[in-house]
């Protein structure tokens, strides 16, 4: 009864759920049919409002789009109208051009008519002129008995002649002036400079001797088997003459710097003694130490007695090794300070810069120092190392120029050349070997004697003059003045010599008679 009456409950309580879901279901569908129809109202409006909105938008840019098309519209025909408007003015003005063209044109055209007929004209007229010249000339060569060609000759012999007359007068004049002047000038420049350089210095050997105590030295100094002299030149790079002379030897050596060293050496050794080769390594060294600051005080003391000052060390070593340089018998050194000191006193006498003209006398021989080491001229390596120790391209100049080599580019350049042929060429200051000398001289005569016109020729005054005897038949009075010039000019392109040499051209015309 009790599970009926459950089975019962669960039956109702069933349907009452199924009765409650039914009604839920049948609400719900109303509901949800009202509001579905509700939306489908709103979008209808919206819709509807949408497609007037859209059609109004669609309206308003149709507007727009007529009213800028119409703007552009204008625009471009207002555009078009001004471009057709300067397109007219541009055609207007070609056709002017044109027409201005075609009248130039037909001017131009009237104007080579004119002339080529007045060309045609002057074409007759010359014709005209060549026919009587033609024609005179032919009465002038039956007259004057010449050709044209030969009248021509002669006239231009004439007037060579008269020219050379005149021009030979006009250079003894200008020369005769220029000289006195120039002499007279110079001759007071020089005498000053040299009287107030008084130097003193006389030939050096280029040989060094070093004096032994006796006999008994040199066999010391040989060693045994030779192992001592060996051992010297090896080390000092010098050659070491024993001969006969008593109580002496003989250094030899192209490089005068390693020969002091090997003088000092020497010396040192006699003095201790002890001769080996080990003793001997030491006493080189000792030598070369000694000689470097030898050189450096001769380099230092050469500045001070020019009074310039300012050089790189190098190149006061170099100007020391000077020292123990020599040319001709001449030690360099002392030629270099002789050779500033003249330059600036020159230099002084001019107005121009001393101290320039000192500098570049000082250092004119600086390549010297160098040219047993290294390749080419002294003046060549001189120009590298003033270039690599940065002197000025004025000093460089006035050193280049001293033996002609190079253009000089200012007066201190030709003080230079000028001061150091007055040191080398004053007397005692060089020696020359007696077949040099002759051999300048016979140069000397020969140039002259090869030339034209020049009967003979002798050097006098050691070789500063040369005296020319010129053929008189051949040789006018006006034309030895141009076969001295000639000469000198060859003299100086082709011979080498100190200081200059005077050329002196005489001509002699002789007539004899006998009176019977």
């Amino acid at each position: 009864m009790f599970e009926i009456e459950i089975l019962i409950t669960v039956i109702v309580a069933f349907v009452a759920l199924v009765i409650g879901l039914l009604a839920g279901y049948i609400f719900r569908k109303n509901l949800a049919e009202k509001t579905i129809g509700s939306a489908e109202q709103k979008a209808k409006n919206l819709l509807l409002d949408a497609e007037n909105r859209c059609e109004t938008i669609k309206k308003e840019i149709t507007i727009e789009a007529k009213e800028e098309a119409h703007r552009l519209r204008t625009e471009t025909e207002a555009e078009i109208r001004e471009r057709r408007a300067e397109i007219q003015k541009a055609e207007r003005r070609l056709i002017q051009k044109e027409e201005t063209i075609d009248r130039k044109i037909e001017g131009l055209e009237r104007k080579e008519e004119s002339i080529a007929a007045k060309e045609q004209t002057i074409i007759e007229k010359q014709n005209d002129v060549e026919d009587i010249v033609r024609r005179q000339t032919e009465e002038l060569e039956r007259i004057s008995g010449y050709t044209r060609e030969e009248a021509k000759a002669l006239l231009l012999s004439n007037v060579e002649k008269e020219v050379r007359v005149e021009a030979s007068l006009l250079i003894k004049d200008i020369e005769s002036k220029a000289r006195e002047e120039g002499d007279k000038k110079a001759k007071e420049i020089i005498t000053g400079a040299i009287q107030r350089c008084a130097s003193d210095h006389v030939a050096e050997s280029t040989v060094s001797v070093v004096p032994l105590p006796n006999d008994e030295m040199k066999g010391r100094i040989i060693g045994r088997e030779g192992r001592n002299i060996r051992a010297i030149e090896t080390m000092t790079g010098v050659d070491l003459i024993i001969d006969d002379t008593p109580e002496a030897v003989i250094l030899s050596g192209f490089d005068p710097v390693r020969r002091e060293i090997a003088r000092l050496s020497l010396e040192k050794l006699i003095v201790d003694g002890r001769i080996h080769p080990t003793r001997i390594e030491e006493m080189v060294e000792k030598a070369k130490v000694e000689v470097a600051q030898i050189i450096k005080e001769a380099g230092e003391a050469a500045t001070f007695e020019v009074g310039i000052h300012n050089f790189h060390p190098e190149l006061i070593k170099l100007l020391g090794r000077l020292k123990y340089r020599t040319s001709y018998g001449q030690n360099v050194l002392k030629h270099s300070v002789e050779v500033a000191h003249l330059a600036g006193l020159m230099a002084g006498e001019l107005g121009l810069d001393v101290k320039l003209a000192k500098r570049a006398g000082l250092l004119h021989d600086i390549g010297k120092a160098l040219d047993h080491e290294m390749e080419g001229t002294h003046v060549d390596i001189g120009i590298d190392v003033l270039r690599k120790y940065k002197e000025s391209e004025t000093v460089i100049n006035g050193m280049a120029a001293h033996h002609g080599d190079y253009e000089p580019k200012s007066m201190e350049a030709v003080l230079i050349a000028a001061a150091d042929a007055l040191s080398a060429a004053r007397p005692g200051a060089r020696r020359e070997t007696l077949e040099t000398y002759i051999k300048r001289l016979q140069k000397l005569e020969e140039i002259a004697t090869t030339t034209p016109g020049v009967e003979k020729a002798f050097a006098i005054q050691a070789g500063r003059e040369i005296r020319i005897m010129a053929k008189p038949e051949e040789m006018s009075d006006d034309g030895i003045v141009f076969l001295a010039r000639e000469i000198s000019k060859k003299i100086e392109s082709e011979l080498e010599y100190p200081g200059q040499i005077k050329v002196n051209v005489l001509r002699e015309t002789r007539a004899v008679e006998y009176a019977k």
